[in-house]
């Protein structure tokens, strides 16, 4: 018999949910990051000492703000976060209450990787657009994203993967998705076989994420060039 025969017929359909869970928290959580996560890192990034919008006092506060966030166990933000999640879902367990610990995570993790994609952009090039006459909005529109977008899409392809790790650990606590898949057939039921498939559509998923977040990367870098 092959693995797949080893399967419960009745997990097929668990599975497909459980596929649409994680994707609806990973949606969730990725659209926060780009929403949030990126004006966060451009403004930490120009508010720093010499940069066009220096301000000592919010870069270190935002600093601050985003370490605390990045610093905190997934296990644990998923805790704190619950007030705001039944707040702002009605609700204390399921993929949207999750969606929020998640998207708190996602803002802070991709903020610091927009701010050193965005810091790796040559000054040169800022520079002579500040020759030209150009003000500081033109050059954050057609300089400063346009150059670093090659890392910004690597970045952001990082913070997914990471995020799907997430959302599978926020499984285990009633987030729904994989990781609830993984822990309710392979812990409680000891059906390896299922657990052995959510593991294999993981590994899909990271190698997916990475493949177009690669090709994505690649053309916004020939497109600059």
């Amino acid at each position: 018999m092959g693995p797949l025969a080893s399967i419960p017929v009745g997990a097929w359909p668990d599975l497909l949910k459980a596929m649409a869970e994680t994707g609806l928290m990973l949606g969730l959580s990725l659209a926060a990051a780009a929403a949030l996560g990126l004006p966060l890192g451009l403004l930490l990034l120009l508010t720093r000492p010499g940069q066009l919008f220096e301000h000592r006092l919010l870069h270190h506060a935002l600093g601050l703000a985003v370490n605390l966030a990045r610093s905190l166990p997934f296990v644990i933000l998923l805790i704190l976060a619950l007030p705001l999640s039944r707040l702002l879902t009605g609700k204390g367990t399921g993929p949207l209450a999750a969606s929020v610990p998640l998207s708190l995570a996602s803002i802070a993790f991709f903020a610091r990787l927009a701010e050193a994609s965005l810091s790796e952009v040559e000054g040169a090039q800022i520079e002579a657009a500040q020759v030209l006459g150009a003000g500081p909005w033109p050059i954050l529109a057609r300089v400063l994203l346009p150059a670093a977008l090659p890392s910004l899409v690597r970045g952001f392809t990082v913070t997914a993967i990471s995020l799907l790790s997430y959302s599978a650990l926020a499984g285990v606590v009633g987030g729904g998705g994989l990781g609830f898949l993984a822990i309710n057939y392979g812990y409680y039921r000891y059906e390896t076989g299922v657990l052995a498939l959510t593991v294999a559509v993981l590994l899909a998923l990271v190698q997916l994420i990475q493949l177009a977040g690669d090709r994505i990367a690649g053309a916004f870098e020939r497109d600059w060039r």
